[in-house]
């Protein structure tokens, strides 16, 4: 009676722990995923670190830009193109699309196995007018060989299909690259210019602090009054505000271009200066051959092509649905059984075992399931030819206003020359005169503040004519070509 007790008080027991269980295990599992009780507040979760840490994230391995070197552009665009995180998730998604091909591609190739198995059971069989008990056991070891014979092309549509969507992946690789190359050839000469402009700043800085001194000199001698000296002054200090402004404006492009190339925003990156460069002075084709050369060479034009031939294909495919299937499927083995069925002795048999399937199926009936899936491939390969049609006519735009804006940039630029040219002259022989008191202050601060706006015109000017013949590379594909060396 005791044991009996005993044996329900600890069955009990293992009852009541198993249910708690159920409950517990869950709300363990759950704790710390609640939504934020608070929509006026923030969560700061304690599972952010182990967040982080599931998702294996790791410390961004910066590059170390050498402080020495003076960089060009070609230098600084292969450094961004090794280092992108861009480029790298472009090129893995491309490299997801192989491994889907080849996912394809093994269709075409029958399945072979191999296995094991092993089965026991004792049960009761029905003999005659009574059941008896009937032990069994068997094991198996076996090959089997599964392919299907005949699906009317289905399978080589689908690998056309993954293999336009590879040429697709490849093409928005490609296009990922020369918007890469673009945006550092950007910010490349967002650098120069900004440096450019902060050394015009510096001559101007100079040219105002001489006439402060001038000026200065010529009040202590008698020649000039006290508000001639403050209105140098104030020229003076306005130069050195400006110049102020201009090393923010450089510092900024510095950072900007430094983490294109994963590099610290606080390097300190040395590049060539733009009166180093050689400024284009005429456009390098008439804008329709720059048009017909973007069409040709456009990567995202082309990946919209290589959509279009992946939907026909994946409309071929749905259309073999409707046709009948031929599959194999075989084994090949051996087995051995054992067996035993009281009163009588035990027993055991091995031998070679096979079996082999041909199957032709045919769906006749699904609910209108293919219907839909023709007509979504049908409207998957219209879309993609609108989308063609939408790409042709934005890059056709494109390629036209790039064009307009370089051959404004190079008038601007003809014109920011004579003006620079104009405005030295002018200041040269407004501080001659005022030397010899031909003229008043007034007249040379005027000349020093149109230099000044000269000085940055042509920076500027410089700049834009480079920004533009970049812009029509970029508009064209030629960029991308360029940087590669292809032909």
């Amino acid at each position: 009676m005791l044991d009996r007790e005993r044996h329900s008080y600890w069955g009990f027991r293992r009852i009541r722990l198993v249910v708690w269980s159920l409950f517990l295990i869950p709300a363990a599992l759950s704790f710390g995923q609640q939504a934020p009780p608070d929509p006026s507040k923030p969560v700061f979760s304690v599972q952010q670190d182990r967040i982080r840490q599931s998702a294996g994230l790791q410390p961004r391995q910066v590059y170390q830009i050498d402080p020495t070197v003076v960089y060009t552009l070609p230098a600084l665009i292969d450094i961004a193109e090794s280092r992108s995180p861009a480029t790298r998730e472009a090129w893995q998604a491309a490299r997801q699309q192989a491994a889907a091909l080849g996912v394809a591609k093994s269709e075409l190739y029958p399945i072979a196995r191999a296995f094991l198995s092993g089965f026991t059971n004792k049960n009761g069989v029905l003999l005659y007018k009574q059941f008896v008990l009937q032990y069994e056991g068997l094991g198996e070891g076996a090959i089997g060989l599964e392919y299907t014979l005949v699906d009317f092309g289905a399978r080589l549509d689908r690998i056309h299909e993954n293999e336009n969507l590879l040429q697709a992946s490849n093409f928005a690789f490609n296009d990922t690259h020369l918007k890469l190359i673009y945006t550092v050839t950007q910010e490349y000469y967002q650098l120069l210019s900004a440096a450019g402009q902060r050394r015009a700043a510096e001559a101007n800085l100079k040219n105002a602090e001489a006439v402060a001194d001038a000026t200065q000199a010529r009040f202590d001698n008698g020649l000039a009054t006290l508000p001639d000296v403050a209105e140098a002054k104030s020229a003076a200090a306005q130069a050195a505000y400006d110049l102020q402004i201009r090393v923010g404006d450089e510092k900024k492009a510095m950072g900007t271009l430094a983490t294109l190339l994963t590099a610290p925003a606080d390097s300190q990156l040395k590049v060539q200066s733009i009166d180093d460069l050689a400024i284009p002075e005429t456009l390098p084709d008439a804008a329709r051959e720059l048009i017909e050369q973007a069409l040709r060479n456009r990567p995202d034009l082309l990946q919209q092509i290589a959509a279009i031939n992946a939907a026909k294909a994946e409309q071929q495919r749905a259309k073999k649905a409707y046709y009948p299937v031929l599959t194999f499927d075989g084994d090949y083995g051996r087995l051995r059984g054992y067996g035993e069925q009281p009163p009588y002795a035990s027993t055991y048999s091995s031998g070679t075992v096979y079996d082999a399937t041909l199957r032709l199926s045919w769906t006749f009936f699904d609910g209108g399931r293919r219907h839909s899936e023709l007509e979504q491939a049908k409207a998957a390969e219209l879309r993609a030819q609108s989308a063609l049609n939408l790409k042709q006519d934005q890059i056709e735009s494109e390629v036209w206003n790039a064009y307009a804006n370089a051959e404004t940039a190079l008038r601007q630029r003809q014109a920011a020359t004579a003006l620079l040219r104009a405005s030295q002259e002018s200041y040269d022989l407004s501080a001659d005169a005022y030397k010899y008191g031909v003229r008043n202050v007034l007249d040379v601060l005027q000349a020093e503040r149109q230099l000044a706006a000269a000085r940055s015109e042509d920076v500027t000017a410089r700049a834009a004519v480079l920004n533009s013949m970049a812009d029509i590379n970029f508009r064209t594909g030629e960029l991308l070509r360029r940087q590669a060396g292809h032909p």
